[in-house]
């Protein structure tokens, strides 16, 4: 396991906001709170997934793919300064034109001397209704790595990577003292009533599950509000409810599911080596006995075992 980075406690913050159809707009409003959540402490600030557009991933549709940008580009270049002013690393999700007909869903990590520390793509891509991205995203190469920062050694992941342990595990195997989640989702209308909380219950827990299974801390930064993509689909209720937890699974910040909101909280390594030699979780880990893995399923028909 790598050495983590920094001993010294700093503030996470996690940004849940509405987007708007312009995306000028929705860069001033993550610059504006940026510039909020430094002021009240934060050395690490995190947006929520594909903040610079409504989520279009509502359906296929080849126009979209002009909204994509190359990394260094526009957003990674005005959110760089604003890191920079700021003396905060900042967590800039992406719409990543890598080449023609090669886009990501990315994440850029500036560090606080607003330089880009490294990029993280996407790795698990959903397709599922109202969520279409295997349209639109390349699945990422760049695999789950640890990016050292001014504050200390993080981990990136996007969405729909928030359900695999595995990520999340070498994120923590490579010394990430907190794995940050910029996400967007919500509910399907007519499941709302009969699934929703079980369906927002599950998310907080995989979640939390993953700070207790690795002693780190995990911040998620989803969006809010209804969007539909011109009436032409039932749409999303993006369900909010950002939080922060600690290393053993306490949320120590939540947010609602009605309003924008910046969450605070502190990130100790202390409590990250406290719950470690209590739950040594790691130190009891077989990985003499994990064969297989890395494998799709493993059948154990008579014919496979022969």
């Amino acid at each position: 396991m790598a050495k983590m980075g920094s001993s010294q406690k700093f503030t996470v913050a996690v940004v849940q906001m509405a987007c708007e159809p312009d995306p000028r707009s929705n860069l001033e409003r993550a610059v504006a709170r940026i510039r909020e959540a430094a002021a009240r402490g934060a050395r690490l600030i995190c947006l929520p997934e594909l903040f610079r557009t409504r989520y279009f991933c509502q359906r296929e549709d080849a126009s979209f793919f002009d909204l994509a940008e190359p990394v260094p580009g526009p957003t990674t270049q005005a959110l760089g300064k604003i890191a920079k002013e700021a003396g905060a690393v900042v967590v800039a999700p992406i719409f990543e034109r890598r080449t023609a007909g090669v886009y990501h869903n990315s994440a850029a990590v500036l560090d606080a001397t607003g330089e880009l520390a490294g990029l993280y793509r996407k790795m698990h891509i959903p397709d599922d209704p109202a969520y279409y991205e295997k349209f639109y995203f390349t699945p990422g190469d760049l695999g789950f790595q640890t990016f050292k920062t001014r504050v200390g050694d993080i981990g990136t992941l996007i969405c729909w990577d928030q359900w695999y342990p595995e990520g999340a595990r070498l994120m923590a195997l490579r010394g990430a003292q907190i794995l940050l989640y910029p996400t967007a989702i919500g509910w399907h209308p007519h499941e709302k009533q009969a699934y929703g909380a079980a369906q927002l219950d599950a998310w907080r827990t995989i979640q939390r599950a993953h700070a207790i299974a690795n002693g780190v801390y995990v911040a998620v930064a989803n969006r809010l509000g209804f969007e539909a993509m011109a009436n032409s689909t039932p749409g999303i209720e993006f369900w909010g409810s950002s939080f922060i937890a600690d290393p053993f699974g306490v949320v120590v910040a939540q947010a609602s599911a009605e309003q924008e909101e910046i969450l605070l909280a502190e990130v100790d390594p202390a409590r990250i080596e406290n719950v470690r030699r209590n739950w040594p979780f790691l130190r009891d880990r077989r990985v003499d006995a994990y064969g297989g893995i890395d494998q799709r399923f493993l059948d154990m028909t008579p014919q496979s075992r022969a």
